[in-house]
């Protein structure tokens, strides 16, 4: 009788146990988020990523009734900013903004890095695609791309490209590379300088962001060649995209997307896609970004982590040619 009674004791501490355990199974999912979640900006304010951050994170505090605190951690093209993410505690609470500079480009072009750029991730999703614009002086004797190629390969070594980070200088390489034409490309401290040499004719050709170089575009002091996205930009619907213009599947640009440590429960990065991609399908946020000429894209996590190792991939070999690789 003894005996029955403890085994009837045992077997209901087993299913509370059980039941305890699967409540905490549950837990990440029914109670997250409970406080504010950090964001960690591997740029400074004012840029792209702290533009596509604050606009998600309005409409996060709005549902979920928690704040995204955007935490800025700049330095060595991102990897700061980056490896902070990737060594922060996997609980959701800390989150990192990614782009194929970050998680492609830096793979190649540092011999070292603090962290893998797959292994110590949990891809959320990402938030959207800013194409590069191929942009030329007034002055240069091309109006696309296909004229462009031949006048490069008619006087190789003369024509001047700026560049403004490793993101747009590697897309002036890929496009040397695709292209097999050969001209000088010139390095600028950020975007904006860059863009102001073609401007100004100090260099003949850039790769500009297509929201900033819209104004210049319409003013007439840049020549828009073609756009670097897949398809056509709805800022600049008349301007053919690069692809079909000379160079089939060249595609150059900068992404942004949502990561966690790796890990992070896949409860809580299946919560956060969640939310992400349907605060991305809203009409007024789908509407912004495509003002500012952002192509909204809101992937899975796993597709998300399958589009990071192919940028790596894709990175590799151009970062090889062009003699990049930094110690």
């Amino acid at each position: 009788m003894r005996s029955k009674i403890q085994c009837a004791v045992i077997v209901a501490a087993g299913a509370t146990w059980c039941a305890a355990g699967a409540a905490l199974a549950q837990q990440p999912n029914s109670i997250y988020p409970s406080k504010p979640i950090r964001v960690i900006v591997p740029f400074g304010p004012g840029g792209p990523t702290d533009f596509l951050v604050r606009t998600i994170g309005q409409k996060i505090t709005e549902s979920w009734g928690q704040q995204l605190i955007v935490d800025h951690r700049t330095g060595a093209n991102g990897v700061v900013g980056a490896e902070l993410t990737a060594r922060a505690a996997p609980d959701g609470y800390t989150l990192g903004m990614a782009t194929n500079g970050t998680h492609g480009i830096n793979a190649s072009l540092y011999a070292k890095l603090p962290f893998d750029t797959v292994r110590d991730f949990a891809p959320v999703t990402r938030i959207g695609l800013a194409p590069y614009v191929l942009i030329a002086h007034p002055s240069l004797p091309a109006r696309g791309v296909k004229e462009l190629i031949a006048l490069a390969r008619a006087r190789p070594g003369e024509i001047t490209w700026s560049c403004g980070g490793s993101p747009s200088q590697l897309a002036a390489e890929l496009f040397k590379k695709t292209a097999g034409i050969n001209v000088i490309v010139v390095p600028y401290k950020g975007n904006a300088p860059a863009v102001t040499a073609a401007i100004s004719g100090e260099v003949s050709l850039s790769f500009g962001n297509v929201a900033q170089s819209v104004p210049q575009i319409k003013a007439g002091r840049l020549r828009a060649l073609g756009v670097g996205s897949l398809q056509r930009s709805p800022v600049l619907p008349d301007v053919p995209t690069v692809a079909e213009t000379g160079l089939p599947g060249f595609e150059a640009g900068a992404w942004y997307g949502v990561l966690a440590p790796a890990a992070t429960p896949r409860a809580i990065v299946d919560r956060l896609n969640g939310e992400l991609v349907r605060i991305l399908k809203l009409p007024e946020i789908h509407q912004r970004l495509r003002g500012e000429a952002y192509v909204v894209i809101a992937d899975t996590p796993d597709q998300f982590a399958a589009a990071i190792r192919a940028e790596v991939a894709k990175w590799a070999p151009i970062v090889k040619q062009a003699g990049l690789r930094a110690e």
